[in-house]
């Protein structure tokens, strides 16, 4: 078992989220973020997308309808990731964010990615990112990924967004 290595082109194919009210995620997720949607089935799920895939997003009230986010201290989903291609694409999508009055719980430059974290409406963590080309990534002496957290420039990141 240990021996097996999954596949390099391997990828998250979505995340499907329990949401507490169906319309406020969507307000969300639609609304400020600009994902698609693709099929809504009435008020209890959503399938959201970009570029037309049958889905990234899934939103549902399934087990969740009026229910409340997990408290601090528990497990469960720490954070999704949205990874944009362009630096400046991830500028516009925090310039959304902050006009829709959306708080930032935190902005790393993490040497391969720059990332804006912050949480739903239903208290699901999320990153929006971008990753800088891997040639640029910083490298320990062997060779190896080096990532690290330091302070995002978070002005010199908004100005890319016009």
């Amino acid at each position: 078992m240990a021996d097996y290595v999954i596949p390099a082109r391997t990828s998250i194919g979505h995340t499907h989220l329990k949401v507490s009210d169906l319309d406020r995620a969507l307000a969300f997720w639609q609304g400020v973020l600009g994902f698609e949607l693709q099929q809504r089935m009435g008020a209890q799920a959503a399938f959201l997308s970009a570029g037309g895939y049958h889905h990234h997003i899934g939103l549902n009230t399934w087990e969740s309808a009026g229910g409340s986010a997990p408290p601090p201290g528990t497990t469960g989903l720490y954070h999704v990731a949205i990874l944009y291609p362009t630096r400046r694409d991830l500028a516009i999508a925090v310039r959304r964010v902050l006009d829709a009055s959306i708080p930032l719980q935190g902005a790393s430059d993490h040497g391969v990615s720059e990332a804006i974290y912050l949480a739903d409406p239903d208290g699901n963590g999320v990153e929006l990112y971008w990753d800088r080309p891997g040639a640029e990534w910083p490298r320990d002496p062997a060779g190896g990924v080096a990532m690290y957290s330091r302070r995002l420039d978070l002005d010199a990141l908004l100005a890319l967004a016009g």
